[in-house]
């Protein structure tokens, strides 16, 4: 007897779960059956939202006007302020007309997918990439055409691997420097090759810029569109106040793009969401217009701990850790430790990896399978030195 037909539409049946939201849910699950667990799972800043961003919030919540419905494309005041900011940021001019505010990053990114991409559109997506970016292209009916990186580049995508993917299909390039998962940042020259490639085939550039101000040492951010001035009609900048300003939980981000593409987003947001919530959106607004000195103490703080557990991880046998210069984020390679037996399973995989050790060392880890780089793991150092330095002795404990 067959099986009754799933009720569940096939562009939902071919999305993964995020790997990301799930290691920390289970992870979060262990601490509350008060298992002594250290998340190194969530990509989020251990920082609390700075005060004068809290405070711009409560006081919108005693004003009557944010109590209603505001134009779906954001505050007027936040999206110019959010034009100034990137004016100030990255050198990028724009106007507050090309800017949509959306609910977090997240969302302006599928916003963008399904308005750029058409069926069968192939997407080409540097790997390791952000958990998202494949699960979005397919379901804006795109095709994402993955670039493995590795060590060797470290984790930087070259043109000729581009102009080696690219088809009659290709639309567009997802771009992102500083990186989720790997904290690769690429020099202005190699953006600057990449966007004259994409002008010269008229391929869209979706740049995640949502890291900017997190790099660190000699490394520097570059905004492509602005060191490569011609391909602003084809590009999308995203961003979002999540990661700068540890603001994760307030679901505030945007894209900004040409008109004609930001009419469109337009168009579909005010079908899906409209406005995003106005109290957020007033906490954003002080956040973008304000200083960054909150943020220079979190960069200080983060790279403090980008240099505890690149040279923690490296004296792991079997652990090789590339030196990370942007996020908040290690990858290191745990192929070195495939076929050694521990808690009575033997490691064959990043997954396997993964789960022996929150079984075994209670540390939680994303496994690269979920980010297309198997045989590695993501480490997120956004937590206090004591659980980072607590972590890291236990996989050396563990490993050793």
């Amino acid at each position: 007897m067959s099986s009754p037909q799933s009720p569940i539409a096939p562009r939902i049946q071919q999305v993964q779960e995020s790997a990301t939201l799930a290691i920390d849910a289970k992870a979060k699950a262990l601490k509350a059956a008060g298992e002594d667990v250290i998340g190194f799972g969530a990509g989020e800043p251990d920082f609390p939202t700075p005060d004068h961003i809290v405070e711009a919030a409560q006081k919108a919540c005693a004003d009557p006007a944010m109590h209603r419905y505001t134009p779906a494309a954001g505050l007027p005041a936040l999206r110019e302020a959010i034009a100034q900011k990137t004016l100030r940021d990255s050198g990028l001019e724009v106007d507050a007309g090309q800017v949509v505010v959306t609910n977090g990053g997240k969302h302006a990114l599928y916003n963008v997918f399904m308005t750029l991409v058409g069926e069968g559109d192939e997407v080409l997506l540097p790997a390791p990439y952000w958990v998202s970016y494949p699960e979005q292209i397919k379901l804006a009916g795109g095709v994402p055409v993955a670039l493995p990186t590795g060590v060797a580049t470290s984790f930087r995508v070259t043109v000729s691997q581009l102009e080696a993917a690219r088809t009659s299909r290709t639309k567009a390039l997802v771009f992102v420097s500083p990186s989720n998962p790997t904290g690769a940042v690429y020099p202005a020259d190699e953006v600057a090759a990449i966007g004259r490639w994409a002008v010269e085939h008229g391929i869209w550039v979706i740049t995640d810029e949502i890291y900017e101000h997190l790099v660190y040492g000699e490394a520097r951010f570059t905004s492509m569109p602005v060191v490569v001035p011609e391909l602003r009609e084809r590009c999308v900048v995203l961003n979002g106040v999540a990661k700068t300003y540890a603001m994760t939980g307030w679901r505030v981000g945007w894209s900004i793009a040409p008109r004609e593409v930001t009419a469109a987003i337009l168009k579909l947001q005010s079908h899906l969401t409209s406005n995003v919530g106005n109290v957020s959106q007033a906490a954003a607004l002080a956040a973008v217009s304000g200083g960054l000195e909150d943020v220079a103490v979190m960069r200080e703080t983060y790279d403090r701990r980008r240099q505890i557990a690149f040279e923690k991880l490296n004296a792991i046998p079997g652990v090789v850790c590339p030196e990370p210069q942007g996020a908040f984020y290690v990858f290191p390679s745990i192929e070195g430790t495939y076929g050694r037996e521990i808690g009575g399973r033997a490691i064959d995989s990043a997954m396997t990896f993964c789960e022996v050790m929150l079984d075994v060392a209670k540390v939680a880890m994303v496994p690269g399978e979920g980010f297309g780089a198997p045989g590695y793991v993501r480490i997120s150092y956004a937590l206090s030195d004591a659980d980072l330095i607590e972590g890291l002795d236990r996989l050396t404990t563990t490993l050793t």
